[in-house]
C-alpha cells in the first residue's frame, strides 16, 4: 500500500478532528457545557455521538480479527456489543437521565448518600477507563505501524496527543460533534472498500471460505470454547451500561425520554455497522491467509483492500480504511478520556472547574499511554472483553440495583464494588500478565463475568439485607427522581416533598450538591 495515501487520510483525520472540535470550542461556555454540553443534546446527534466513541478499536480491527481467528463463533461479539444497549434501554437510561447526575459517582452519592461509595466508584472509573483506553493507543500504533513503518509507539502518541488538545479544548460539547462526525466516517470508511471486496470476490469466482483452518490457533479459547462464550455474552450484555464513557453520554439529554429516544437510535447505528466486521474477517481467511498464524490478525481490515483489489484502487480503498480506524481510536479515546478527566476533576484534584478539568485531561491519558507501550499482543478485542467484564461486574450491578432497588444499602455497595468487581480486575490482571496460559484456571480468569457479575450481585443484595438500618433516609425521594417522569415532575404543585425534592435534583445538574452545576 502507498504510505502516502495512508499518511494523508491519517493526516485528514486529524486535522478534520481539529477543526470540528474548534466548533464546538466556539459555544462551550460554561461548566455544564465541559461536563454535559449543558444537557441540551438532541437525540440524533447524541446517538451519533454515542455510536462513534463506542464503536472503537475492538469494533473496527478486533471483530475482524477475531472472525479470522476463530470463525463464526466470534460473532457473539458483535451481537453482544449491540444488545449491551437494550438492556441499558430497558433498565438504565431515562431513570439515570433523570438523577440529574453529572458523572457515575455523582450518581452513586446520590442515591446512597456516601462519600466512601462515591471514592470507590471514582477508582473503578478510572481503573475501567485506564483499562479500554490502552487498546484504543495500542491498535493506533499497530495500524501505523503496518501501514507506514513508523514505530510501535507512535500511533499511540499522536492519537493521546489530538484527544488531550480536543478534550481539553472544549470539553463535552466539542467532543459530542467530533464523535458524531467519526461515526459517519467509520461508517464509510467501511462500508465502501466491502462493497468492493464483494465485488471482488465475486469477481474471483465466488471462492468457498473455510472457517475451519484454524481451529485451535489460539489454545486458551480452544480449552473451553463454550465456557469462553458464555463470559464473552454476559461480560457485552451487561458491561456496557457501565462503560464510563458510554454512562456519561446520557447525562447530556434534555430529559429521560430523550435519553430512551437516543438508546433506540444507537441500536440502529451500532446495528448497521456491526454487519461489516464480519464481513472482513472472512474475507480474511481468503485473502490474508498468513495473518492466523501471525500476532496480527486485528490487520486484515487493513491488508485487504490491498490484497484482494490492488492496484491504485487499493490503495484509496485502504486509506480510506486507515483514516477510519484513525477515527476509531480517536472518537472512543476522546470519549473515555473525557468521562475519566471529569472524575478526576471532581473526586481527584482539589478544586473544581473548567480549568482543573483542562488540568487533569493529560492525567487522564497519561498513564494507559505508558499502559500501551508496555503491553502488546493481546488480541484488540479480547482487551476490550476485559474491560467490559469489569464494568459488568461492578457498575452493572450498582447501577439495576440502585435504579430498581429501595433496600440497596452503602456496605451493600461497598460489597458488590469490592468483591465484584474487585475479582473481576484481579482476574484481569492475572491474564495480562501471562502467569496462567491454559485449562479452566485461564478460562476462568480470561472470561470472568460469568461468575464475577453474579458475586457483585449476591455481594450488594446479601450485605445490604444483613444492613437495613443503613437505608439512606433520602431513598424515597431518590427512586422518586429516577423514575417519575420529567412532565409530572413539573407539573405537580403542592406535591409531596419527595416529588418536589425530586424535581429540585434536575435544576441542579448534579444529584450531590457538590457545586459543579451551578456555573452552567
Amino acid at each position: 500500500m502507498s504510505q502516502s495515501y495512508t499518511v494523508t487520510a491519517v493526516t485528514v483525520v486529524v486535522l478534520a478532528t481539529v477543526l470540528v472540535g474548534g466548533f464546538g470550542l466556539r459555544i462551550s461556555r460554561t461548566t455544564s457545557d465541559f461536563y454535559v454540553a449543558s444537557r441540551t443534546v438532541r437525540p440524533a446527534l447524541n446517538a451519533a455521538a454515542i455510536s462513534g466513541e463506542y464503536l472503537s478499536a475492538a469494533s473496527f480491527l478486533g471483530v475482524a480479527g477475531l472472525v479470522l481467528l476463530h470463525g463464526p463463533d466470534m460473532l457473539w461479539y458483535p451481537v453482544g456489543y449491540t444488545a449491551g444497549y437494550l438492556v441499558l434501554l430497558l433498565f438504565v437510561a431515562a431513570p439515570l437521565r433523570r438523577s440529574g447526575a453529572y458523572t457515575l459517582p455523582d450518581f452513586a452519592e446520590g442515591r446512597l448518600e456516601s462519600r466512601a461509595v462515591r471514592r470507590l466508584v471514582s477508582v473503578f472509573v478510572v481503573g475501567a477507563g485506564w483499562l479500554y483506553l490502552v487498546p484504543q493507543l495500542q491498535g493506533a500504533g499497530m495500524t501505523l505501524k503496518i501501514l507506514t513503518g513508523a514505530p510501535d509507539w507512535f500511533g499511540g502518541v499522536l492519537v493521546a496527543l489530538v484527544v488531550v488538545v480536543a478534550v481539553a479544548a472544549g470539553g463535552m460539547r466539542s467532543i459530542t460533534f467530533v464523535q458524531a462526525f467519526q461515526y459517519w466516517l467509520k461508517l464509510t470508511a467501511l462500508l465502501v472498500p466491502a462493497l468492493f471486496l464483494l465485488l471482488a470476490w465475486q469477481g474471483d469466482g465466488r471462492p468457498r471460505v473455510d472457517l475451519d483452518l484454524t481451529a485451535a490457533v489460539v489454545v486458551g479459547r480452544a480449552d473451553h470454547p463454550l465456557y469462553a462464550t458464555y463470559g464473552l455474552i454476559v461480560a457485552t450484555f451487561l458491561g456496557t451500561m457501565g462503560l464510563p464513557h458510554v454512562v456519561v453520554r446520557f447525562y447530556t439529554s434534555p430529559n429521560g425520554r430523550a435519553a430512551r429516544r437516543t438508546t433506540v437510535i444507537v441500536l440502529a447505528l451500532i446495528g448497521a455497522f456491526y454487519l461489516l466486521p464480519p464481513v472482513y474477517g472472512a474475507l480474511g481467511r481468503l485473502y490474508v491467509p498468513e495473518l492466523p498464524y501471525g500476532t496480527d490478525a486485528d490487520a486484515a481490515v487493513l491488508l485487504l483492500p490491498e490484497r484482494a483489489i490492488g492496484g491504485l484502487g487499493g490503495d484509496l480503498l485502504g486509506a480510506l480504511v486507515a483514516g477510519g480506524a484513525f477515527a476509531a481510536f480517536l472518537s472512543t479515546a476522546s470519549g473515555l478520556t473525557m468521562a475519566v478527566a471529569g472524575v478526576l476533576t471532581q473526586d481527584v484534584l482539589p478544586s473544581r472547574g473548567v480549568r482543573h478539568f483542562r488540568l487533569a485531561t493529560p492525567l487522564a491519558m497519561a498513564v494507559p499511554l505508558g499502559g500501551s507501550l508496555l503491553v502488546s499482543g493481546m488480541p484488540v478485542a479480547d482487551s476490550v472483553g476485559m474491560a467490559f467484564a469489569v464494568s459488568a461486574s461492578s457498575f452493572c450491578p450498582l447501577l439495576v440495583l440502585g435504579i430498581w432497588w429501595r433496600r440497596l444499602t452503602p456496605p451493600g455497595a461497598i460489597a458488590g464494588l469490592l468483591l465484584g468487581g474487585g475479582l473481576a480486575f484481579a482476574a484481569t490482571v492475572i491474564t495480562v500478565s501471562g502467569v496462567v496460559r491454559s485449562g479452566w484456571p485461564h478460562a476462568l480468569l480470561a472470561w470472568p463475568a460469568v461468575w464475577s457479575v453474579p458475586v457483585g450481585f449476591l455481594a450488594m443484595i446479601l450485605v445490604s439485607l444483613a444492613t437495613r438500618g443503613r437505608i439512606p433516609p433520602g431513598t424515597n425521594a431518590a427512586m422518586t427522581r429516577f423514575h417519575l417522569p420529567e412532565a409530572l415532575k413539573s407539573g405537580s404543585r403542592g406535591g409531596s416533598a419527595s416529588v418536589s425534592a425530586a424535581g429540585a435534583g434536575e435544576g441542579t445538574g448534579s444529584a450531590t450538591g457538590n457545586g459543579t452545576g451551578s456555573a452552567g
